[in-house]
């Protein structure tokens, strides 16, 4: 095990992604796609990987089946850099998985969850936990066990001297509720995208909602579905705008934003700067299939920021 500056806690299942004509037909009718893959999958495991290939020493911590797609995603992540020597391999759930079917620029998701929603805030190593610098936790809503556990995880990050950052995904119940809110007081980084916000304070406008959210405490970065971003510490407020790229599959784009912005916020750079580079990231990570296959290094994040500046 080795030092690390991110520690990544979260999902991880392959997502089989299809597209072209996705829109399915029922009656036992049989249609053709233009191309499906199995790819990397899972916030969680799309963050780590984007924030490796920024050059941010990165392990993660997520639950998975002793299965193919588990052995898939174990590969998937050492390729991308990625030390997962704290994930927990379990015989009694099978890894989790996700079926994409993908527009370009939108997407439909149906997703088994498999074992990752046993992963538990103990599985977390007290040892791995006090190597990082930051600790990042994904999908809330999908990782119920976690989120009840979450706020006692926080508190031992920031013991150990680590700061915190959450992304809450899509909650595909509907509440949204569960606690987040009140745990945004022990979070330090908040990473929803705009509909997720709104969802969250009930409110429409976004720039209100995102001012609502930061009155919580924490430093909060919504990414905009059309690209670009806006992000809130304490009363200091900057927006980015989008950056023109040729979109060939938006799957993972806010994970690769979150990676972006923490790999700028652990090198001690402004926020405007941060939020630049999350936006460079998660554009940049649409020009291929899947949520990895794009993703940037730092040096080509920051020419396509010199390009559109």
């Amino acid at each position: 095990m080795v030092d690390v500056d991110l520690l990544v806690v979260g999902d991880a299942n392959p997502d089989l992604l299809m597209s072209g004509d996705v829109m399915p037909s029922f009656g036992q009718a049989e249609q053709l796609v233009d191309d499906a893959r199995m790819v990397v999958g899972g916030s969680g495991a799309i963050m780590a990987c984007g924030a490796a290939r920024l050059g941010v020493r990165t392990a993660f911590v997520g639950a998975i089946g002793d299965d193919a797609f588990g052995r898939f995603m174990l590969n998937a992540l050492a390729e991308h850099g990625v030390d997962t020597s704290g994930c927990i391999v379990t015989s009694g759930h099978p890894t989790g998985i996700s079926v994409v079917l993908s527009r370009g620029d939108d997407r439909a998701i149906l997703t088994s969850t498999g074992a990752m929603t046993t992963l538990r805030a103990d599985d977390v190593d007290d040892a791995l936990l006090a190597q990082a610098r930051h600790v990042h936790v994904s999908s809330f809503f999908l990782l119920r066990e976690l989120a009840l556990e979450l706020r006692g995880l926080f508190e031992r990050a920031h013991s150990a001297g680590a700061t915190t950052s959450l992304d809450p995904n899509w909650d595909p119940s509907g509440g949204w509720d569960g606690g987040l809110l009140e745990l945004l007081r022990s979070t330090d980084v908040f990473f929803p995208n705009s509909a997720e916000a709104r969802a969250l304070t009930g409110i429409d406008d976004v720039d209100i909602a995102a001012e609502t959210l930061a009155e919580h405490g924490a430093v909060v970065a919504v990414k905009f579905g059309q690209g670009g971003g806006l992000a809130i510490a304490g009363d200091e407020v900057v927006r980015s705008g989008s950056m023109p790229t040729d979109v060939v599959d938006t799957t993972g784009a806010g994970d690769s934003f979150d990676a972006g912005f923490l790999a700028g916020r652990l090198s001690g750079w402004r926020l405007d700067r941060c939020l630049s580079l999350a936006v460079a990231c998660g554009s940049l990570s649409t020009r291929a299939m899947g949520g990895t296959e794009a993703q940037p290094t730092l040096q080509e994040a920051i020419v396509a920021l010199e390009r559109t500046a």
